[in-house]
């Protein structure tokens, strides 16, 4: 069915946190001094269960959604997602599954997750530089585990593999080029992210964000692009290739060109509530009706009234909303 909210946007994409939990404490997302070793994660019982998730997923898929997005958190801090990936795969009338994580552990999970029907990935690396990396992501952790986990996505058919970098002002746009220059050619499409004031923990700041005008044009004067039309309507990156045919990059513009006019993208939190927006304040619990008996049908209601009622454009508002709204955080369910 054609499922629209009051602006008229369908419902086509799904995003399903499958935790809450990260191995990184990335400055921008789940900054370290908030996320501690005293902060409260959810419980296992708290948390969807695989069978859960499909039971939902199953529904979306009904009401128009082609797209789902396995996120977290760390998603592949979850165990035997593989079998999560199985049974979404083999949904009739999805037409695509695929996952973000930050790489740490792709390495050993890749072909697995290859093989339980995960379409393809995309990574998170905000930077080719040991140092710049472990200031940003907040551990103690190495570049070349990322590339490698990379290497093996792209090995065994998880592609496109999409590369994500969240660009901050004085902190890492001298990383632009370093990723530009490592991933041309490759196959890979790196993606370049403005910071985002998602959460309420990251103590964003405006003069912090580098428009991607501007990194445009540091990679322009290096290597020069040439815009390419969207895939599809509501695509969140602007694509451009290189002119010398050496690859795709893409740019994410939620802050200095929002596109919440095209916005079709729903968001499933660990523990089983809605949020129509990722800056949304407060979700709609599925789980409690889903574990006090709700059959499919009353399930589907609910979600195409909340859908219907949909009303969110928080980036077109953000310039007249309080700085201290309050947002949930990105790492509860992901970008």
């Amino acid at each position: 069915m054609m499922l629209a909210d009051t602006f008229h946007r369908p419902l086509r994409d799904l995003r399903v946190s499958v935790t809450d939990r990260c191995n990184m404490r990335c400055t921008y997302c789940m900054p370290k001094e908030h996320f501690g070793s005293g902060y409260n994660f959810l419980r296992k019982t708290a948390l969807l269960s695989y069978e859960e998730i499909t039971r939902l997923v199953q529904i979306f898929v009904s009401l128009g959604v082609e797209k789902v997005r396995i996120t977290g958190g760390e998603p592949l801090l979850r165990k035997n997602l593989d079998s999560l990936l199985l049974d979404l795969s083999s949904l009739r009338g999805l037409r695509d599954l695929t996952l973000t994580t930050n790489g740490l552990l792709l390495k050993r999970y890749a072909k697995g997750l290859k093989d339980a029907g995960l379409k393809r990935i995309t990574i998170s690396l905000d930077s080719l530089d040991q140092r710049e990396f472990e200031a940003i992501n907040g551990v103690e952790s190495r570049v070349k585990d990322v590339l490698e986990g990379i290497r093996v996505a792209h090995r065994v058919g998880l592609k496109p593999v999409k590369i994500n970098s969240v660009i901050k002002k004085g902190v890492n746009e001298g990383a632009i080029i370093g990723l530009a220059s490592f991933f041309r050619g490759t196959g890979c499409i790196l993606r370049f992210i403005e910071y985002m004031d998602v959460g309420n923990t990251n103590q964003w700041r405006m003069d912090e964000v580098m428009p991607v005008g501007e990194i445009l044009k540091v990679i322009d004067a290096y290597y020069p692009l040439k815009a390419l039309e969207e895939n599809y309507r509501g695509e969140v990156a602007r694509r451009w290739e290189y002119c010398d045919g050496e690859g795709e990059i893409g740019m994410i513009s939620s802050v200095s060109h929002p596109f919440c006019g095209d916005c079709s993208r729903a968001r499933l939190s660990p523990e089983g509530r809605l949020y129509t927006c990722l800056f949304s304040s407060q979700g709609y619990d599925l789980r409690k009706p889903l574990r006090q008996g709700a059959d499919d049908e009353e399930l589907r209601n609910q979600v195409i009234q909340i859908w219907k009622n949909r009303s969110d454009r928080y980036s077109e508002q953000r310039d007249s909303i309080s700085s201290d709204y309050p947002r949930v955080e990105m790492s509860h369910i992901g970008g």
